[in-house]
């Protein structure tokens, strides 16, 4: 007897339904930022492996189709998201920050030095990406799942039901872990928003022009009070008044 006849079909069920807001869209623009691009192509990718899966399925290649939408698949869809929004905000905020400081006149070298630097952007990333730490334990039963499920026979019929199921609770998951990207991309904003509106606050010092204006000054009365007669000049003073043509 052929060993396929003795393991149960392996069926791909339908995710669209389980991705939920994700498919259809929150309506939200966190901080102001249009985040469709970014769903629709996560969307396309978890969608398309789970096509794959059933291609590879329908042909027999068990190991082949559950390894098409396993925890590697997931886990890079969503990194990839999670770093295309950051890549995003990380720009905005460079680019909020930078015309802020032109507005206000701040010098190029202080200007520098308020743009975020490798230390900061690394932290936007993380805290974006942790929005999916909720995603991570459901990919791990899905990959123990699917290890059982490739071999099921008649008799293992749920190991099946429970890699289809833990599937439907990835998909679910990813939508949960999304929300939270955008909860997170509005605390980012908000975050940032607060810098900028400090640099808005900034005033060029005025103790320079203090210094100056009372160095001035002071010559000035210095210089009338020699030429006045009233001070006598001292011998450096005259001897460069004596080499001016």
């Amino acid at each position: 007897m052929n060993v396929r006849q003795l393991e149960v079909p392996l069926r791909v069920p339908e995710l669209g339904p389980q991705l939920g807001k994700l498919v259809v869209g929150t309506g939200r623009a966190p901080g102001g930022f249009r985040l469709d691009s970014v769903r629709y192509r996560l969307v396309s990718r978890i969608l398309e492996a789970a096509g794959e899966a059933r291609r590879l399925a329908a042909r027999g290649e068990r190991p082949a189709a559950v390894a098409a939408v396993g925890r590697t698949s997931w886990l890079e869809a969503w990194e990839d998201a999670a770093a295309g929004v950051s890549e995003a905000l990380i720009q905005q905020v460079d680019a909020h920050l930078a015309a802020e400081a032109v507005s206000v006149g701040m010098p190029r070298r202080l200007g520098r030095r308020i743009q975020l630097d490798p230390a900061e952007k690394r932290a936007i990333t993380a805290r974006l990406g942790s929005a999916g730490a909720g995603l991570v334990p459901v990919l791990d039963d899905l990959e123990r799942c699917g290890e059982l499920a490739v071999r099921a026979t008649p008799a293992e019929r749920p190991a099946v039901e429970a890699w289809q199921d833990t599937l439907k609770t990835a998909a679910r998951r990813l939508e949960a872990a999304w929300l939270e990207l955008e909860d997170a991309v509005e605390g980012e904003v908000a975050r940032w928003r607060q810098t900028a509106d400090e640099i808005a606050r900034w005033r060029r010092p005025f103790w320079p022009v203090l210094v100056v204006g009372v160095a001035t000054l002071t010559l000035a009365v210095w210089l009338g009070l020699v030429f006045g007669g009233h001070l006598a000049p001292p011998a450096w003073f005259v001897r460069v008044w004596q080499a001016l043509p």
